[in-house]
């Protein structure tokens, strides 16, 4: 199987051009690859699909196998590839998922893409819609117990539900010992991916991330996006550009609430290209 090897500030896919690939068994073939001894080593596996309503469409799959709605950093790179590729040599590319059609803005430099901007879409904020159980219609800094302690999470979905918790010591975080709590809470029954924030100032934030089916990763997409838009509605930061600083870098998030659309700009990197036998 060829593949490209790319990665979004630092969360980083193996991408595979399925209009010349086939990919029998993308689960498995997403274990396999993913594992950092044995195959190549990602946080999952992407394919690139021709698609009758769009450019071209992304199926993403987690390292553990499962599927998932929506990444991203890899619908970033997916818009640099099939650039690049001239697959779809167009300013604005457009890219099927599982959670709709994403509307990519490419800013290329000696024929490469090398800025992408990404309309995500509405942020999904009612509750049974992330889904989250729970009693209000949103999920607001909402109280609930993890790991003996109360936490209070705003829940919101970008195409994948998230968890935003904010504390004083982010980088002092044992994530791998609460990530995995919130992911199997059952207030999430579709599992969650969860963001541990710090506000730096009204412009700023740092997170981390516990994605689900992947464990902790340098940075998240959805993940940025929904920590924006927390961040707003729980009145801690302004409206406007908000940068969120990742494990793997910077990312500009800006919820413009006008038109409730939430833009993601970031870099899409290729590392390699290569062969590996399934």
């Amino acid at each position: 199987m060829k593949f490209t090897k790319m990665h979004g500030i630092g969360n980083d896919y193996v991408y595979v051009n399925c209009f010349e690939e086939e990919v029998k068994n993308p689960s498995e073939t997403a274990k396999f690859v993913s594992d950092r001894h044995f195959g190549i080593g990602s946080d999952g596996l992407i394919l690139i699909k021709p698609s009758q309503i769009a450019d071209c469409e992304m199926d993403m799959y987690n390292a553990d196998g499962s599927q998932g709605a929506m990444c991203g950093n890899g619908v970033r790179c997916v818009a640099k590839f099939v650039y690049d590729a001239g697959i779809a040599r167009k300013d604005r590319i457009s890219v099927a998922t599982k959670s709709g059609i994403k509307y990519v803005d490419v800013f290329a430099k000696d024929g490469k893409a090398e800025s992408v901007r990404v309309n995500m879409g509405a942020p999904i904020l009612c509750a049974k819609d992330v889904p989250m159980v729970c009693e209000e219609e949103k999920a607001i800094a909402y109280p609930i117990e993890v790991d003996n302690s109360i936490w209070k999470v705003t829940a919101v979905s970008m195409g994948n539900p998230h968890a935003v918790v904010y504390i004083d010591d982010v980088d002092g975080l044992e994530i791998e010992k609460i990530g995995p709590k919130f992911e199997n809470h059952p207030a999430f029954p579709d599992r969650v991916n969860t963001e541990f924030v710090r506000v730096i100032d009204r412009h700023t934030v740092q997170m981390r991330v516990w994605e689900r089916g992947s464990g902790e990763t340098l940075a998240c997409g959805t993940g940025a996006c929904a920590v924006a838009v927390s961040s707003i509605l729980n009145g801690l930061v302004d409206e406007g550009e908000i940068t969120v600083k990742l494990l793997g870098g910077d990312l500009r998030i800006e919820w413009n609430r006008e038109e409730n659309t939430v833009y993601m700009t970031g870099p899409a990197t290729t590392v390699f290209v290569g062969e590996i036998a399934l």
